[in-house]
């Protein structure tokens, strides 16, 4: 197996790893919207924190996944390759200060449940606020991510459209479908709402990401990869039109 070839395996296993992970916590996680939601939280405490332990799995792999290609895409475009695994890199860290937000409800949940019916009304205020804190920028520090990502992507799908290693339609599937999910950014910026609300411009680039993972898995990346020269060694052109190179001095 050539190097190559273990570069879209790895690659194709991200994509899989970091959708379903995605995916699992988002059906863990209590309901954080609703007057009782600390209520929930706390009435299902251990659903919360494995939640949070996908969600940093989703954010590892995230990344990883850009690093995992870049040694392919660098042939064809080192500053995108970088670019993109600069933007993943930055999803990963605000999902992760997202988790840490989420995780910090857990403690205000225990408080509302340990005496809910005694605490003065004002303390349960004073709660529902602190957790409303932690909630709202968890939401914000979401759109972020969710930007980087669209970011860091749609650089490492017009590489691959360009490079053609995979098919067009799928490398173009994706650069259309990034382009959907960060018009849901910025809905969900301007309406102040969350961004995991507009399903329908979220839902084709979560189809997509499972597609180019079972493609790159099972035919991997469709065109071989150029081979980059040293700087000391110019290409030239022999009287025959093939290309030949400079052997370095000494």
């Amino acid at each position: 197996m050539d190097s190559t070839r273990r570069y879209s395996i790895a690659t194709g296993t991200l994509f899989l790893v970091a959708t379903a992970s995605a995916l699992v916590a988002d059906a863990l996680r209590p309901d954080l919207s609703g007057p009782t939601y600390l209520t929930e939280v706390a009435a299902h405490p251990t659903r919360l924190a494995v939640s949070a332990l996908f969600y940093l799995l989703a954010a590892g792999t995230s990344v990883g996944i850009a690093i995992a290609m870049y040694p392919v895409l660098r042939a064809v475009g080192g500053a995108l390759a970088v670019g993109s695994v600069v933007f993943r890199t930055v999803e990963a860290v605000f999902y992760v200060a997202a988790v840490v937000s989420l995780l910090s409800l857990l403690p205000l949940a225990r408080q509302v449940a340990a005496a809910p019916g005694t605490a003065p009304g004002d303390e349960r205020a004073t709660l529902r606020i602190l957790a409303d804190s932690l909630v709202s920028p968890r939401d914000h520090m979401t759109i972020v991510g969710v930007l980087a990502f669209g970011a860091g992507a749609f650089l490492y799908y017009v590489l691959l459209f360009r490079a053609r290693l995979v098919p067009r339609w799928l490398s173009g599937w994706g650069v259309v479908a990034v382009l959907l999910i960060m018009t849901a950014c910025v809905l969900s910026v301007f309406r102040d709402t969350s961004v995991t609300g507009y399903v329908p411009l979220i839902l084709p680039i979560g189809v997509q990401e499972i597609v180019l993972g079972i493609w790159l898995l099972a035919r991997g990346f469709t065109s071989p990869i150029p081979a980059a020269l040293p700087p000391d060694t110019p290409p030239f052109p022999d009287r025959t039109g093939a290309t030949t190179t400079l052997p370095s001095p000494g």
